[in-house]
C-alpha cells in the first residue's frame, strides 16, 4: 500500500518514477531541508495541505534561497482555491526551469524511497586500504553523493546528500560537452572559499580527471571538481553543471571533515550497484584471488605463466615492445620477491572492469624498487585481466641489489 501511495504521489505532482521499490516504511528526521521538503510533498498527496504549508515554511525559513520550497509554497495556497494538478502550474517560470524543480523534487523524495537496504554494500567500492579512511561514492541516477567509512577494509555507510552533475548527464568524452565522467578519481588539491569566485561557493576539490584510464581512451576536458554553491543559492537542478560535481555550500562543509587529499576515492558511476554482502564478498574475493596469481606467477619466473594475466589489447603505447621487454626481464632473474600493501580496489561503473590500487615492494638479485601500483582489469572470456598498467615510482626507492 505504501509503494502505491508513493506512486500516486508522484504522478499527482507531475513527477515520473520509475523505481518506486524501497522500504514499507519511511521516517522523516525533520531536522533538514532535504527530509521536510519530502515531507511536505507526501503530505500534499495526502490532501494535509496545513502540514505541508507549516513544514515548506520551516524550509523557507532555514533556507530562503531554496527555490524548490518557494515553488511547493505558492503551489500550497493555490491549493486553498483550486485542486492541484501539477507542480508549479500556476509559476511563471520557464518549462525548463519548472521542469528542472520538477526534476529536484523527485530525486528528493526518492532519497526516502529508493535506498539500498542495510545490509547491502555497494559493488563498486570492493575493499578499501588502511589509509582511505573514507571513500565518496557519486550515483547520478540518484543524485545522490555517499560517504563511506572504512571498517576494517569494507565500506560502511555514513551520510549521503543531495548532489548536482553535468547538464548532459554522464560519460564524458571531450571537452565541453558538459558531461560528468564515470569511474574511479582522486582529490588532487583543496582549493578554499577564498581563492574562488562566488559560483564556487564554499570551496572546492579538483578531481584527477582524466586519469590514466581516461587519457588511453583519448577522453578529452579538464577541470573537474566537487564544489559548492554561489552564496545565494541553496542548490542547482539534478543536471545543470558543466560536469562537476556539485552539493551545497552546507553539505561541503560536512564533506569536508570526512575528505582527506589525496586519500579519499570519489567514484562516480550512472547508477549505484547495491548488493547483497555475499554477492559484493564473492566479487572482491575473486579480484583478490586473480591478483594473488599475477603476483605468484611474477615471483615463479614464469613469463608465460605472468603474461596471460594480460589482456588481448592493451590500452598502453607500445604494448608489443612492453610486454616483449617484460618477458626478457623476468627470465634475466635469477629470483624474484614482490610484496603487495595496502591494497584497495573498485568496480567500475559498467561492471566489466575494475581498479585495484596497491603498494608494491619489489626485490630480485638484480634491483629493488618500491612503487605505487595501478592496475586496470578487464573481463575477457569470463576472467580478469590487465587492460592498463601504471607505476608512480620515487628515485630514492630503486637500487640495485646487493649482490
Amino acid at each position: 500500500m505504501f509503494r502505491r501511495l508513493i506512486a500516486r504521489v508522484l504522478l499527482g505532482l507531475g513527477l515520473l518514477c520509475g523505481a518506486t521499490a524501497g522500504a514499507s516504511d519511511v521516517t522523516f528526521p525533520l531536522t533538514s531541508p532535504d527530509a521536510l521538503i519530502a515531507k511536505t510533498l507526501l503530505d500534499i498527496r495526502g490532501n494535509r495541505l496545513e502540514d505541508a504549508l507549516r513544514e515548506v515554511e520551516r524550509v523557507i525559513a532555514l533556507r530562503p534561497d531554496f527555490r524548490l520550497a518557494h515553488l511547493i509554497r505558492g503551489d500550497i495556497l493555490m491549493a486553498r482555491a483550486r485542486p492541484l494538478s501539477g507542480l508549479g502550474p500556476g509559476t511563471r517560470a520557464s518549462r525548463d526551469s519548472l521542469n528542472e524543480l520538477r526534476e529536484e523534487a523527485r530525486v528528493r523524495l526518492l532519497r526516502y524511497i529508493d535506498q539500498p537496504a542495510p545490509d547491502q554494500l555497494p559493488r563498486e567500492i570492493l575493499q578499501l586500504a588502511p589509509h582511505q579512511k573514507h571513500a565518496l561514492l557519486a550515483d547520478a541516477s540518484r543524485a545522490r553523493l555517499y560517504v563511506f567509512e572504512n571498517v576494517d577494509g569494507e565500506p560502511r555507510l555514513k551520510a549521503d546528500y543531495y548532489m548536482t552533475i553535468g547538464r548532459n548527464g554522464t560519460e564524458k568524452r571531450i571537452e565541453g560537452d558538459k558531461r560528468t565522467p564515470v569511474g574511479v578519481y582522486q582529490i588532487l588539491s583543496q582549493v578554499s572559499q577564498q581563492r574562488l569566485t562566488d559560483f564556487y561557493g564554499a570551496g572546492a576539490f579538483p578531481l584527477d580527471y582524466p586519469n590514466a584510464w581516461d587519457r588511453a581512451l583519448g577522453r578529452g576536458g579538464h577541470g573537474i571538481w566537487l564544489h559548492g554553491v554561489p552564496s545565494d543559492t541553496y542548490s542547482r537542478p539534478p543536471r545543470s553543471s558543466d560536469g562537476c560535481v556539485v552539493v551545497t555550500n552546507p553539505d561541503l562543509k560536512e564533506l569536508s571533515r570526512w575528505i582527506d587529499v589525496g586519500n579519499t576515492p570519489v567514484v562516480i558511476t550512472q547508477r549505484a550497484d547495491w548488493v547483497d554482502r555475499a554477492i559484493w564478498a564473492q566479487t572482491r574475493d575473486d579480484l583478490l584471488l586473480r591478483l594473488r596469481d599475477w603476483k605468484e606467477a611474477w615471483e615463479a619466473r614464469d613469463p608465460d605463466r605472468f603474461l596471460r594475466h594480460y589482456a588481448s589489447e592493451l590500452a598502453m603505447r607500445d604494448a608489443a615492445r612492453w610486454l616483449a621487454a617484460k618477458h626478457g626481464n623476468i627470465l634475466n632473474k635469477e629470483w624474484i620477491r614482490v610484496e603487495l600493501r595496502d591494497v584497495s580496489l573498485f568496480l567500475y561503473p559498467d561492471g566489466d572492469m575494475a581498479y585495484a590500487e596497491f603498494q608494491q615492494d619489489y626485490r630480485s638479485d638484480k634491483l629493488s624498487s618500491q612503487s605505487r601500483k595501478r592496475l586496470f582489469w578487464r573481463l575477457e572470456q569470463g576472467e580478469w585481466r590487465v587492460a592498463l598498467e601504471t607505476a608512480a615510482e620515487s628515485p630514492s626507492s630503486t637500487r640495485l641489489a646487493n649482490r
